[in-house]
């Protein structure tokens, strides 16, 4: 009979949370949550939003949307922090710390 020292089933972890741990270890989160924030950009803004946005990128926590509708960019503009407060409940963490419409 073998003896069972550790046969890794009180190891188990999810995927998810390995993954996790893996990006905190190499402390390359925050860079993989701002390019799944820019990947999410159609799901989280809607199709109407993604249409017209022309650039979106991060750069030091601050997320800047070039849109090509003037109408667009007003509404984008009164709705920063709720757009901000779903990107929190989306990934967790606040990704972004101000949101630039131009």
């Amino acid at each position: 009979m073998r003896n069972k020292k550790n046969d890794g089933a009180g190891d188990a972890i999810h995927i998810r949370d390995a993954i996790q741990q893996l990006l905190k270890t190499y402390h390359i989160k925050p860079k993989f949550d701002e390019a799944s924030l820019i990947a999410s950009w159609d799901k989280l803004a809607g199709k109407a939003i993604a249409k017209r946005t022309r650039r979106l990128f991060i750069r030091d926590s601050v997320l800047f949307i070039e849109l090509d509708s003037p109408g667009m960019k007003h509404d984008l503009n009164l709705h920063k922090e709720q757009i901000m407060d779903l990107f929190a409940q989306e990934f967790g963490t606040s990704i972004v710390k101000e949101i630039v419409v131009m």
